[in-house]
């Protein structure tokens, strides 16, 4: 998908929700089992103040995900998040149904996604996102590319750069 030919400001202002991808955007993409088969994964704390300051901002932020794992339960709800799917490889229609259920319109929802499960649903919403490392087809079918990858605060870069665009991030930097 090419490049939106407006500014960050004129997409920004739309954007109400945030749906992201777990593996490869809020993770490396990594998935590590011990010898016990217990799985772990590493999460980015500046990742999780940008999901906050989102929140906080006013903003809807959901998780969708083709895995199921208990720690993405763990971490959603340390952080508050309220709208997550979890095994959904069909991304598309559940992205539909959160958005339909939050009164979202496509228009207002900005996806982030890093491989081929997310297309569907990038190529449904207003604004598509894939870390600096996805792959490349994902990374065709976003309007923006972060600097950052998976893991390495690709949630954060993309929040900063909404709310800076709306004016807002200011109001979330402690004098």
């Amino acid at each position: 998908m090419p490049s939106l030919l407006r500014s960050d400001s004129d997409i920004a202002n739309s954007i109400t929700c945030i749906i992201s991808d777990v593996d490869g955007v809020l993770t490396d993409g990594r998935i590590i089992y011990d010898g016990k088969g217990v799985e772990s994964k590493q999460f980015h704390v500046r990742d999780g103040l940008g999901i906050k300051l989102w929140m906080q901002s006013g903003y809807e932020f959901c998780i969708l995900t083709s895995r199921q794992s208990t720690i993405v339960e763990k971490r959603s709800a340390e952080l508050g998040i309220k709208h997550v799917a979890q095994g959904h490889a069909e991304k598309g229609a559940t992205a539909q149904s959160m958005m339909d259920s939050l009164g979202c319109s496509a228009e207002q929802v900005c996806y982030i996604g890093d491989d081929l499960p997310d297309i569907p649903v990038m190529n449904n919403v207003g604004l598509a996102v894939a870390p600096a490392d996805a792959a490349n087809d994902a990374r065709d079918a976003a309007h923006w590319i972060l600097k950052s990858g998976g893991g390495e605060g690709a949630v954060r870069e993309l929040v900063e750069r909404l709310l800076r665009a709306k004016k807002q991030w200011e109001a979330c930097v402690p004098s």
